[in-house]
């Protein structure tokens, strides 16, 4: 007598309720941002005069957010790839068999981890010049950023690497593979591809985390608009702040969607590849055997 497990769907009166908490929902934002939209047109935040200056070459704006950009995308990148290389090391030794290696590990990470990001930035600004280590506000904001997300990404990395089936592994060392080559060939490439989402959410957040630069005087994206309302402001009397944090804001929105679609993507190439992989594992043998019945 077969079994069959029976999952409790919702009822037609639960549906019901759903639909009206979404549509109460709705209206209610609807509702949030029409008031908004009213308060902002009320104080003359939506006239076009004040949102051209965005796009005023003669005003500097323009091309003063896109170094703000440039800036920021530049230190970033150099955080994401120094945080994602160490932060695989770091996995790699906190897994360690040796206690030597594993117990120093496990202790740089949690420090790295509990002391916040900005004590990390000034930290590098003002302490490590005094020991004779040149900094200026680029170096000390990548490096807090590196310090501080490496720790991070280390448990991620530390995260994937135990989800991999443990039957992998002890195959690996079966056919005669040493060590790193089971970590770097066999786990590594499979956590990666699983923890690929948690990864790109924390550069993600690794990105935004560069507006602290402006802290120790990095002219990034934030600063850049910041110092475009202050000279408005102070040059001319206008009012620009509204606009100039919008666009400043919606500028993080595209390139944190962009990070996002680019790792979809490459989510799902290597899908793609691992499927492509699979047929012709699949269909190797029976060629292999067509090629033996043919010499029979």
């Amino acid at each position: 007598m077969s079994t069959s497990v029976l999952f409790d769907l919702p009822g037609p009166s639960a549906r019901r309720r759903q639909r009206i908490g979404t549509l109460v929902g709705g209206l209610v934002v609807l509702a949030l941002v029409g008031l908004a939209v009213w308060r902002l047109a009320a104080n003359g935040q939506l006239q076009p005069d004040r949102w051209a200056v965005l796009f005023d070459p003669a005003s500097g704006v323009p091309q003063a957010l896109w170094q703000g950009l440039v800036n920021t995308l530049a230190v970033a990148a150099v955080g994401m790839v120094a945080a994602t290389v160490l932060g695989a090391l770091l996995a790699v030794g906190r897994l360690s068999d040796h206690s030597w290696v594993r117990i120093p590990v496990g202790v740089v990470i949690e420090f790295f981890r509990a002391v916040p990001l900005l004590i990390l930035i000034l930290f590098c600004l003002l302490f490590l010049p005094t020991v004779g280590i040149p900094m200026t506000a680029f170096r000390a904001l990548a490096l807090g950023l590196t310090l501080y997300n490496m720790a991070v990404l280390a448990e991620i990395f530390r995260a994937g690497i135990l989800s991999v089936d443990r039957g992998q592994r002890e195959a690996a060392f079966a056919l005669g593979m040493r060590k790193t080559q089971v970590m770097t060939l066999v786990l590594l490439p499979q956590a990666v591809r699983r923890m690929l989402p948690v990864l790109v959410a924390q550069l993600v957040v690794l990105l935004k985390d560069s507006s602290l630069g402006f802290i120790v005087g990095y002219v990034e994206l934030l600063r850049t608009a910041r110092s475009l309302v202050e000279f408005f402001n102070f040059s001319f009397g206008s009012q620009y702040t509204f606009q100039l944090y919008v666009a400043a804001g919606l500028i993080y929105i595209v390139v944190n969607v962009l990070l996002s679609q680019l790792a979809r993507y490459i989510e799902r190439r290597t899908r793609a590849n691992r499927k492509t992989a699979a047929a012709e594992e699949v269909e190797l043998p029976a060629d292999v055997q067509m090629g033996g019945g043919g010499g029979v």
